[in-house]
């Protein structure tokens, strides 16, 4: 694997494990298995059971976008 794929992929899985373990803490605390075990009966805003990989997209796609602007405005010092 390319090691800017590795990169990408492990700030993909953080963000995944930060969105998850911060939205739903108690859940993963108290009944982690059922808490997964539900995710074919989630029904977030209409996404249902793919609700945690699109919202790890927006949230890796508005950290590329803040990741670029930086890039862009220390490029141009």
């Amino acid at each position: 694997m390319n090691s800017t794929f590795k990169k990408e992929l492990i700030i993909f899985v953080g963000i995944f494990l930060f969105l998850a373990i911060g939205m739903h803490f108690k859940q993963w605390t108290s009944h982690p298995i059922e808490h997964i075990l539900a995710l074919p009966h989630a029904g977030a805003y209409g996404f249902g059971a793919v609700h945690p990989l699109v919202f790890t997209l927006f949230g890796y796609i508005l950290f590329v976008v803040i990741r670029s602007i930086k890039r862009l405005f220390l490029a141009k010092k």
